[in-house]
């Protein structure tokens, strides 16, 4: 068999990171270099790197997260009250592993969606099915599902992730529908998948925020007692960012 032969069946198998590694081999004439084993391996772990890449890159595509955060980017400035240690260990991803929740507090500003984020992104690159989402118009969009019949199955995608990042939490009052929905997807996920809550809104005050006492408790009650909790002080980073442009 030559190796046009081979090269376009392994196109055929979708084997093209390995086919693409092939013809750049036979092309620079290092065939002879490796041992069968070595070339075997080799081609192998490029094909296996090259679709983890991928879908790793659809993890992030599917997550819409609303900018690019990373756990390498994250600032432990004093007076910020975030624990590098507590923080990174919660960057090792074990909070999902043990289905436990994160409730992110603070002022507008103090980088509690960027937090959000990175553990989202280092979520993605672990192969975790996560979605963000701002938590009002999540809402929304699920008080419209209700209408066209394709609310279950909103609820069902929602299930799937691993982790649903609610952020801006709080920053629209709560009515009947709101209400019904939010403990629908928290008690959907409840201990079965992870869910990072951020808001500017302190616990203290959600159970009024979100009323209807019944219902409140409940939702409380399957996310904060689960919950890894970092309230977040300091001044808004943005106002440091306009400092440093002007």
């Amino acid at each position: 068999m030559n190796n046009e032969q081979t090269l376009e069946k392994l196109r055929q198998m979708r084997l093209n990171a390995m086919a693409g590694l092939h013809l750049q081999q036979v092309k620079e004439n290092r065939l002879q270099d490796l041992t069968a084993d070595e070339y075997l391996g080799l081609l192998v772990d490029h094909e296996w790197e090259d679709r983890q890449n991928k879908k790793i890159d659809r993890l992030y595509k599917q997550a819409h997260f609303r900018q690019k955060a990373s756990l390498e980017e994250v600032h432990y400035t004093q007076g910020r009250n975030l624990d590098k240690n507590m923080f990174l260990r919660l960057g090792s991803l074990d909070f999902i592993t043990r289905k436990e929740n994160i409730i992110l507090t603070g002022a507008s500003g103090v980088g509690k969606s960027f937090l959000a984020q990175a553990l989202g992104y280092q979520a993605c690159n672990m192969g975790y099915k996560t979605i963000y989402a701002i938590t009002g118009r999540l809402l929304k969009k699920l008080k419209l599902s209700r209408v066209d019949g394709t609310y279950l199955k909103e609820l069902q995608k929602l299930l799937k992730a691993d982790l649903l990042i609610l952020d801006d939490f709080g920053l629209q009052a709560f009515d009947n529908h709101a209400r019904e929905t939010l403990l629908d997807i928290i008690d959907d996920r409840y201990q079965k998948t992870t869910t990072i809550i951020a808001s500017q809104i302190p616990v203290s005050a959600w159970y009024d925020l979100i009323g209807e006492g019944t219902i409140a408790d409940a939702i409380l009650d399957r996310i904060v007692n689960s919950s890894h909790r970092i309230d977040l002080k300091g001044e808004s980073l943005r106002k440091g960012i306009l400092k440093e442009e002007q």
